[in-house]
């Protein structure tokens, strides 16, 4: 991820929405892919503060009413399908949600902002990496589509559980990945990581996890599932069910650090895939902040071993200053030459000529 400047001067980051500084306010140009300050335009609508585009934009309804992005949209853009004919238009990002929280229950709206802020920097990055995805309006072979929802309405800040009734999980189904809110609270989360013994368990660590079992379903099936299998395993022995259920049971295989990214991915080779996938976009944003911060590095785009090989250097040293500040590592895993050759399958996987048509 880059770091961006206000006219003023001022460093601008990607979750920006105004300049601390100067005040004016700021926001995602997709025709010069910049957070910008937003100068005063037609009504209604602003200019790219980029001196090199000066495109015009308008903000999206979730920005200018909602409050919850920050991105903008070329004025004569063609309407998103799922926009209310009677608002504002959404941006490439919001565009893809079916369902939002209920912004009635307090606390609400915040949660819906923090999901939001994890979704655009996992899709900035998949832009990088130009993987393709689309919405059922553009008729793309599998829609990608986000479904946020609670399961419980939290009272007093705490968190109650729903028993025998319904409850929502967190998972990815035919392109349609939801998110419980209840990630979004920092307590609950961690009691989580800790309970299910997870190194890490963030937002977006859910968001990559999930397009992984999302990119599994475009890019594998009748494409590659022979070498898939190879690297992997038979994705139907044991049935997904099957291995959930001895999963939950039995926990993972005690040697499991010597060919899994981690103890979840030992559950199915669709987990261990995904996991896997989520591994390697933590691994290309951190080379991609690291090369845009000027610690040097092959970037996001380069050769999988010297990116492999940059980011173990890095993990050592960011995770020893961690340590330092008493902070869990930043990169937990364990690369071993069977899971260094999975990241490679992901990578070559991503890399293809037909992962960007």
């Amino acid at each position: 991820m880059r770091t961006f400047r206000c006219v003023c001067g001022n460093t601008l980051f990607f979750e920006n929405s105004q300049c601390v500084v100067c005040g004016r306010e700021a926001g995602w140009c997709p025709t010069c892919r910049n957070i910008v300050a937003l100068l005063p335009g037609e009504p209604g609508g602003h200019v790219c503060g980029n001196p090199g585009c000066r495109a015009a934009l308008q903000k999206c309804h979730n920005y200018a009413v909602e409050q919850v992005c920050n991105r903008c949209l070329t004025i004569g853009f063609a309407p998103s399908a799922s926009a209310d004919a009677a608002s504002q238009p959404l941006c490439d990002c919001c565009r893809f949600n079916d369902t939002v929280p209920d912004l009635s229950v307090p606390g609400h709206r915040q949660r819906w902002y923090q999901l939001e802020v994890a979704k655009r920097r996992m899709i900035y990055m998949l832009d990088e990496l130009e993987l393709p995805y689309g919405t059922e309006a553009d008729r793309f072979p599998l829609p990608l589509s986000f479904d946020f929802k609670a399961d419980a309405i939290p009272q007093d800040g705490v968190w109650r559980t729903m028993g025998n009734q319904e409850r929502v999980y967190t998972g990815h189904a035919n392109g349609k990945i939801t998110i419980n809110l209840r990630e979004t609270c920092d307590v609950e989360r961690e009691k989580l990581r800790v309970d299910l013994q997870e190194a890490h368990r963030t937002l977006i660590g859910h968001f990559r996890h999930e397009i992984g079992h999302y990119y599994w379903q475009l890019l594998v099936p009748g494409q590659c599932d022979q070498s898939f299998q190879a690297m992997f395993g038979d994705p139907e022995n044991p049935l997904y069910a099957e291995a959930l259920e001895r999963y939950y049971r039995d926990g993972p295989p005690p040697n499991w650090r010597g060919a899994y990214i981690s103890a979840y991915a030992t559950m199915h080779p669709w987990e261990d895939f995904a996991e896997t996938f989520a591994a390697y976009l933590d691994m290309v944003s951190v080379l991609d902040t690291a090369y845009h911060s000027n610690l040097g590095g092959p970037g996001a785009h380069g050769e999988f071993q010297a990116m492999l090989d940059y980011y173990c250097h890095l993990g050592v040293v960011l995770n020893e200053l961690n340590r330092s500040m008493g902070l869990i590592d930043l990169v937990p895993e364990i690369f071993t030459d069977q899971v260094a050759a999975k990241m490679q399958f992901v990578h070559q996987l991503v890399r293809q000529p037909s992962a960007g048509a």
